[in-house]
């Protein structure tokens, strides 16, 4: 006989980034784990420092960071989190993002553009990431950009689960802001029960975050409207769709995103909007003056279907399996 043979049993262990602390704390909570002891710090010039305080060598390592504000930083500090445990015999990473940074950057559309989308992906896996899990991706293209498994969750049955629990479904249309997210759209009227509507929008490709909304087809007069999207950055494109359905008859307005930006303008923008309710996921924090001054601010929890991932595959069960009624 010749080698050694071991009996040791597989360890999970869980790591988190200081972008958004709250969402970790909460997915370890429904594992059941503790979040591993980090000491990370900046630098004076801005370099980012971290060691883990307990040994991850031969443990399925899994490593949550949400590429929130400033997102380079955070995006910098987990492929820094990735290669220390690469470096710390880790037996697998899993990188867990919530919301993947410059996934909108996911295609040329003039020449000499970046797919950034892809860079994300080609530095996690140069890093040392074996898996990358994440929530709503902007496009599901970007899954093969990762030479690897990556884990696409989906947010809609929270969410739809939701709406469809405090609206009435007879008066209920679902609104796709634009025509990429028809196909998103389309899973929520399979799973509500509700017709489907379309706002055409026109963006001025020299301008960022400019949008000229024209028309809307399908049947909204006198109807609640859910306008379902993957982000809200900005709030322009989001606000104008609520302001055209208005326009059109609509009784009222619910605006569903699994990701909350919510950068520059868009506080002011959801504050002034006659939208009825803004629900989001908290796969990215909500800054404190929406979170304190926006009532009609409704924020959902991600963790547990986040969790119930992590235990798929640290399980080696299916994570599609969580999604099958869809």
């Amino acid at each position: 006989m010749t080698g050694i043979k071991t009996t040791g049993e597989k360890k999970l262990m869980f790591f988190s980034g200081r972008a958004h602390p709250e969402l970790a704390e909460e997915v370890a909570q429904q594992l059941g784990v503790g979040v591993v002891p980090t000491k990370a710090f900046d630098f004076a010039n801005g370099e980012i420092y971290v060691r883990y305080q307990e040994s991850a060598r031969g443990a399925d390592c899994f490593v949550i960071q949400s590429h929130t504000a400033p997102i380079n930083q955070w995006i910098m500090e987990q492929l820094i989190m990735i290669d220390a445990l690469k470096r710390a015999s880790a037996r697998s990473i899993t990188v867990i993002v919530p919301f993947y940074g410059y996934a909108r950057q996911d295609k040329k559309h003039r020449g000499r553009e970046p797919i950034s989308a892809r860079l994300i992906a080609d530095l996690m896996k140069t890093a040392g990431a074996d898996r990358i899990l994440t929530v709503d991706l902007h496009t599901d293209q970007i899954q093969g950009f990762f030479d690897g498994p990556v884990d696409h969750l989906f947010a809609l049955p929270l969410l739809a689960d939701y709406v469809g629990a405090k609206v009435d479904r007879e008066k209920l249309t679902v609104v796709s802001p634009d025509a990429g997210r028809v196909r998103v759209a389309d899973r929520w009227c399979d799973r509500l029960g509700a017709p489907l509507a379309i706002v055409h929008k026109r963006r001025d490709k020299d301008v960022a975050n400019q949008v000229t909304v024209h028309e809307v087809v399908g049947e909204v007069k006198g109807r609640v409207c859910v306008l379902v999207d993957d982000m809200i950055d900005t709030g322009g494109t989001i606000c104008a769709a609520a302001d055209a359905l208005f326009a059109h008859g609509a009784e009222d307005v619910i605006v569903t995103a699994t990701h909350g930006v919510l950068s520059g303008p868009a506080a002011d923008r959801l504050k002034n909007s006659r939208v009825g309710e803004f629900v989001f996921t908290n796969t990215l924090p909500t800054p404190g003056e929406l979170s304190r001054d926006l009532d009609k601010l409704t924020v959902l929890s991600i963790a547990p279907t986040i969790a119930s991932a992590v235990r798929e595959v640290f399980e080696d069960g299916s994570v599609t399996s969580l999604f099958d009624e869809q």
